[in-house]
This record gives C-alpha cells, structure tokens and sequence, in this order.
C-alpha cells in the first residue's frame, strides 16, 4: 500500500462493520458507509448514510419508564446493486452475496488522494461460470447532493446473460448499535417511490418527529450497450431499476448508477424531489464526474496535507481524510456541529459532545471559514443554553453535554450496561465543562484568525455567558474564603457521584474550576480590550452590570483547586478513594479499559476508587502551554512549579484505563510538552484507535472524530509549540525522535499556504508571496519577522532537557495561599 491507499484483503463477516466505518465516502453534507452494495442491513452489513444534522425524536419504553432520545437518522439506502447470472434459456441463478456464495481475490482499495473506494473480486456459480466485478463509487466532493458508483462485469470464458438491481431502498431504521436496539428506531417515514424516463427511479420521504423532507433520485445507464430488457420499478418502499444485459468474453458491462440527495433544509431549492430529478438529469457520466471530483479534492489537499515520514505519515493522512469528508468548506453552510462519531455510525446517536475542542485548533488554520460555522451553530444554541441555565436558578448559558438539532440537552437519561445488561441513570449531563471548551474555542478561533468582527459580537456574548454562568455557580465557602463549584462531573466521567451520596456530582473538579476561572478572565480581558461604545452596548443587551463583575474577578482570583500528596486533586476527596488492584483486573480480564462497565457487572461502582477513564487534571496541560497554566495557578494563588506537575503526571499515568480514544491523544501530547519520555507509546495508541479498533467493536459504530483530528493537532501544535496569540505565531518546538520530519501549511491571518517544515535541527518557515502584512514569528530564544515571498531556516538550539518550563517560584507565588 502506498501512503495515499488502504487495502483490505479478502471477505470477514466479523470485522465487516469496521472495514465499512473506516471506508466511509462523504463530503461535509451527507456520507455513506462503505459497505457492499448487493447486502442490506443486518448482523454483518450495515448500509447506511448520513446528512449533517439531520435528527429526529422518537419515544421509547426502557426499564420500565419512557425516555425521548434524538438520534442522526440512517437515510434510505442509495447503494443497492446486486446481480444474478442468466442462462441462454432464461433462467436465473441466484442473486450474489459475499455471505452465500464465495468470492475469490475479494479486495477493497481506499484511495484517499482522490477520495474513491475500489472493490475487485471474482465469482463462480455452480456451472463454473466465472465473473470478475470492479466496484467504483465516490461521494461528490464538487457537488455535496451527488454521489456515484460504477460496476464493471467481465466474464471469463462464457457467454449468457447478466440481470442487474439498482435501487433505493427506504425501508431502513437505525439499528447500528447493538444496545440501542431496544429503543424505537424507525424514523422515516411516508415513503413514497415512482419512476420517471430516461432511466431515474426516484424516493422520497419525510422524518417522523422533525418532519424533515427528503428526496433521492438514481439515474442507472449500461453505458455504450442496449440491454435486453430495462423496467423501472417502483414498489412501497424501493424503488428498482431492473436491467438484463448480454454478456461475453472480451465485451465487459459497465453499469453506471448516479444518484442525487436533496433534504428540504437545502437553500435555493423549492421542493426535495424537483431538485433530485434536476440534479440527476443535468449530472455528467461517470468519468465527468469523477474529474471533477478529484479535482475538488486536490485543492482540500493542498490546503490540508500533512507530510510526516513512515507509517505515522500514512495514519495521519487516513485521520485528515476522514476529518473533511465530515467537515468540509461544505459543511461552512449548513447549521451542524462537530458530531463525535463522524458521518460514519450511529454511536452517541450522532450528537455533538466537546470533540470541537481537539477539532477547531486543527481547522482554525487550514478552514477557518469551517471552525466558525461550527461556532455558529453554538450561537445559534445560546438563547436555549440560557433558558437552561435560568431553568436550574443560575444566570448566563449552561451549555449542554450533548446537542443536537435545537440545543437541549440530548444526554439520556438512562445508558445500558452491556456487560451486566442493566440499564443505569446517566449523570454525564452534569459535565458542565463543555461551556468552558465552547469559550475556549471561541477564543482561539479568533487568536488564529484576527476575526475581531466574530469576537466583538457572537463570540463575546457566548464568552461573557458562559463566564456569568460559571460566576453564578461558585459559592464562597467561609471556611477557606474560596469559591466552589459543587455538584458537577469532570471530563474522567468514571465519578460521577461521592460513594454512597444519595445525589450525583462532585465538588471542585480541578478541570472545571480552573477553565472556569480561566473563562472568567478571559472575558474580563475581552470587556477591557472592546471598544467603548461596543461595550456599553453588549453589557445593555445582555444586562450585564458593574455588581456582577466585581464578582466575576474574585472567583476569577479564589476559585479552589484541591490539591493533596503535592499532586492536583481530579476533585476534593479524591485522595480517600480506594486503591485499585490494577494487576489483579489486568490478569482477569482482557481489557481494562471500560473499567466502569466491569465493577458494575461485579456490583461494585468504579466510584469507590482512584481511577480515571481518560484524562481530567491532565487536560490542562493539554489545553495550555507550560507558562499559561503556571500564570493561572498563580492567579488562583496556587503555586505549581515543575514537580508538581511532574509528580502530578505519573500520578494520573498509573491510575487511568483508558477508556476513551482521547486519553492517549491528550497523555502523548502532555508528556511531548513536558519533554518526557513515554510520549510515543501514547502517541502511537491514538494513531492506530480506530485502524485497531483498540475498544474491541466501537469503531464500527463511527469513528471517533476528536481523537482523529488530535493527532493531526498533535503534530501542528503538539511538536511545533505552536502558538497563535499577541498577533504573531509563537513555536517552541520540542524533539521527538520518532517524528523528528513533518511539513504542513498554515492559514493565518489573510497568508494562504504558510508553510512550516523540520528536518533535523532546522525549522523553515516560508510565506506565500501576497500583498499582506509580514507575520512575526516568536521563539523561546529570538522572534524573527518574515515578509511575503521570503522563507527563513532557523537553527533549533540543543533540545533542552525534560521538564514542563515552569520557572522556580516566587515570594508571591510561593506565599499566596489566598488571593
């Protein structure tokens, strides 16, 4: 395989379902798994597609009690193609299946260059005919409502006849994830089919809550044959475009399917089912249409690609494909957030959780125009975010845990246990923590971009709110005279209650407190830096007044943060949790890794113990560079010096399972920043997650968006230091032998190509000839100031040893236990 193909070698009904998730084909507007095309739904296929944001509410009955869940709605199925082999008499053999009868030579090529998956195999019938099949389809990069697939049949020393079925298939529910198969999955609904000449077979339907319309069209042409016989056939849920064409030695059938997706959220349409038919009717061959989409995809390289040598290069360019086939310049259009599972399964139910925060920063300097549409669809959520807030007695925006169409909170109510078959109550909604990654974002979208106009009006009322939340929240406690922040759930989601309390949550998680406080000064920054007259008028609408900042600036100052052993504490009482027999669960179980799951199947709780699914304190050091955190620690009036976070690392190093994609994105990324060795182990646990399926069958339901754009992130800002703020690009980068050659290009601030490379000990650094202003580039030893059209190579000084770059202490550091 070369850097740009993935191959996978013959036919596994066990691992059927990931080699579709991984062979997803999208564009940012809808994606189809990359499953076989003669196959329906069931154990081993799953044929699905997916447009961004298109939900849809559906009660169910579980345990007992009536829960609402909205789930990202599994389209009908475009793909459907199967083929039968006819004998001179007429006869017919049976339809082919991979699952009945057996194929030879059976491969499937990804090419992630022109973004096309290939499927070659041979078939034999019970009279030793033999059948070679050539499988080609895209999703249309250039226009986001077309997809296609081409078949070439060629027969091997025999003569006949060959029957084809091209449709589309609305008989479909969502039955993807195995336990949500309880809940009521059937969402489409008023399903109506037709035909129309030449050679269009059409579908359409609407979602049974959202009352979403949508429209699917498929032209099917033998190209340069007449067949011998061509119907059209629509029935009450499919729609089918039957076809016999003579076949023979030396004469291949190449059968040529486009299809066309229209949904009535689509601007400058007037009905789903006209635009399918138009689209369909004025789309070009197959060949056309390939052209052009490959050329489309050619430019998103070009802005996108990252060089890195080896097989972490080849990994990495597998995470970025599926990244924009997500979130593509197409998806800057649509009201969509960043879904944790892609366009590739229906995990999560396709909701959108945090994974912004390992997205953005990736996006923000390649496709700004998408990072801000993302943040968008947050605006357009905060007036829900608010009511939420003031739902629950607090003032400003309380952001949900997971979100979907309109802004509430998506989180279940109840999850199911598939190791003990119970289902539990769900607290993850109290992972307030997501508003703190909203804000973040906003911020370093605007640091990236210089997007003040974004700053100075959505971005900083989403900021300001979600800071008058967190300030709401905080109550000072007159025995420490600190605030706390009671009753929430960190981003470890293994706590979420004390053991035995009667209530969930928990009290001053380390994280939250301190990206609360961090907002809150942010914000205080922002209204300090705003223009008189944008300021008087932002407080006025969101009637923010003078009493409440004097507020926010001491929690800002006197949020606690437990600490205990010299070590951040994940939340107070952290330390009089229970030891864990790590060894002993090791030895008797596989995989450790969803420890929660495996207490609870014992009638124990993971509550009881010192143990983290993924990484909490440790965030921190993945969201902000080694002086950032130190500068907050003091302004807190805490002191954290290079031991302490030292010691505060491997304390969390041996106490987390790992049961998330992300924990060792953000543990290698940690100890890259820190100079510590170990950092590759982690590195290459995050590159290989869902090639690997490390969770053992979660990739199949979607592959986990967050951690695929962290590595990429990991390399951008991870081993360059990169830092966008002050107006100029900070880098410090740091060695790592295992990646010690990588090249990317960046979009700052109006510089289109930006192009950044290490080889050795020398960093390039070149700016695209333009009529720009020159960028000013910061190291931690000398800034240089580069112009456009000029490439300057920097000698890197000597890698300086490991540690975390915090400085020794000061006398006000050192003695500020209170602000």
């Amino acid at each position: 395989m070369s850097q740009w193909t993935w191959e996978y070698e013959g036919y596994d009904p066990t691992v059927e379902q990931l080699r579709e998730a991984l062979c997803t084909l999208g564009n940012g507007y809808f994606a189809t798994r990359g499953a076989v095309p003669e196959c329906r739904a069931g154990l081993t296929h799953y044929p699905a597609t997916y447009a961004a944001g298109l939900y849809n509410r559906l009660e169910s009955t579980v345990a007992g009690r009536r829960v609402v869940n909205e789930d990202l709605v599994n389209l009908p199925n475009w793909l459907l193609l199967r083929f039968r082999l006819r004998s001179a008499d007429g006869s017919a053999g049976p339809w082919f299946s991979p699952d009945t009868q057996r194929a030879t030579d059976h491969r499937h090529t990804l090419d992630l260059r022109r973004a096309t998956l290939t499927r070659t195999f041979r078939f034999q019938d019970d009279k030793a005919r033999v059948l070679s099949v050539e499988q080609v389809r895209l999703v249309h990069m250039a226009d986001p409502h077309l997809a296609a697939l081409r078949t070439v049949f060629t027969a091997e020393d025999w003569s006949g006849e060959v029957e084809i079925e091209s449709g589309l298939d609305g008989e479909v529910m969502n039955g993807n994830v195995h336990r949500y198969r309880a809940l009521n999955s059937h969402h489409v609904t008023r399903v109506r089919t037709g035909a129309q000449e030449p050679r269009t077979v059409w579908l359409s339907c609407r979602t049974s809550t959202s009352d979403i319309g949508l429209a699917m069209a498929a032209r099917t042409v033998v190209v340069g044959r007449s067949p011998v016989s061509s119907e059209l056939r629509p029935a009450r849920h499919r729609a089918v475009h039957r076809l016999v064409v003579p076949i023979a030695p030396g004469r291949p059938v190449t059968v040529e399917k486009t299809v066309a997706l229209h949904t009535s959220r689509d601007t400058a349409i007037s009905d789903p089912l006209q635009a399918v038919l138009d689209r369909v009717f004025t789309a070009g061959d197959f060949p056309a249409l390939l052209n052009s989409h490959v050329a489309a995809w050619e430019r998103l390289w070009r802005r996108a690609d990252v060089q890195v040598p080896g097989r972490a290069g080849r990994v990495l360019r597998f995470h970025l494909f599926h990244v924009l086939q997500t979130l593509s310049p197409h998806t800057a259009d649509l009201d969509v957030g960043v879904p944790a599972r892609g366009l590739h399964g229906e995990a999560y139910r396709g909701h959108v959780f945090w994974d912004e925060l390992f997205v953005l920063p990736y996006l923000n300097l390649h496709f700004p125009e998408v990072s801000r549409a993302r943040l968008n669809y947050r605006y357009r959520r905060l007036p829900r975010a608010c009511r939420d807030a003031a739902a629950i007695g607090r003032g400003g925006a309380m952001y949900p845990w997971q979100s979907g169409s309109d802004g509430r909170e998506e989180t279940q109510e109840w999850h199911l246990n598939p190791s003990s078959g119970r289902w539990l109550p769900d607290h993850s909604r109290l992972q307030h923590h997501v508003g703190s990654a909203i804000a973040y974002n906003v911020w370093q979208y605007c640091e990236a971009t210089g997007d003040t106009e974004f700053l100075h009006t959505k971005g900083a009322e989403m900021l300001l709110q979600i800071a008058r939340f967190w300030a709401d929240l905080a109550v000072l406690d007159p025995a420490t005279d600190r605030y706390r922040i009671r009753g929430v759930v960190g981003p470890d989601e293994y706590h979420d209650s004390y053991p035995g309390a009667a209530l969930p949550g928990l009290d001053d998680n380390a994280y939250t407190n301190v990206m609360a406080a961090w907002v809150l000064t942010r914000a205080l920054d922002l209204l300090r830096r705003l223009p008189a007259w944008r300021r008087d008028e932002l407080l006025d609408r969101i009637r923010l007044d003078g009493e409440e900042l004097t507020k926010w600036k001491e929690v800002s100052r006197r949020l606690t943060v437990p600490l205990h052993q010299g070590v951040i504490s994940q939340f107070e009482g952290y330390d009089d949790l229970a030891e864990l027999d790590w060894d002993a669960y090791r030895t008797r179980y596989d995989s450790i890794r969803r420890l929660d799951r495996i207490l609870e199947a014992e009638g124990d709780t993971v509550n009881r113990y010192k143990a983290s699914k993924q990484a909490d304190v440790l965030m921190l050091g993945y969201l902000f560079s080694p002086a950032e955190l130190r500068d907050l620690f003091r302004r807190l009036g805490y002191y954290l010096d290079d031991e302490v976070w030292r010691r505060t690392v491997d304390y969390y190093l041996r106490r987390t399972s790992h049961g998330s994609t992300l924990s060792g994105l953000v543990h290698g990324l940690v100890l890259v920043k820190a100079r510590r060795a170990g950092a590759w182990q982690y590195i290459q646990e995050a590159l290989e997650a869902d090639i690997a399926d490390i969770q053992g069958g979660t990739t199949g339901e979607g592959i986990h968006l967050g951690a695929m754009a962290g590595t990429l992130d990991l390399v951008q800002r991870g081993l360059t230091g990169l830092e966008t703020r002050e107006d100029a690009l900070w880098l410090d980068p740091v060695p790592l032998p295992a990646l010690s050659a990588y090249g990317f290009s960046l979009r700052y601030r109006g510089h289109w190509g930006v192009a950044v490379r290490r080889r050795s000990d020398r960093l390039q650094i070149g700016i695209p000839d333009s009529e720009e202003t020159p960028i000013r580039v910061v190291l931690p030893d000398r800034a240089v100031t580069i112009a456009p059209g000029e490439t300057c190579t920097l000698v890197l000084p000597e890698s300086r040893p490991a540690q975390t770059g915090m400085p020794g202490p000061t006398s006000a550091a050192r003695s500020a236990d209170r602000p």
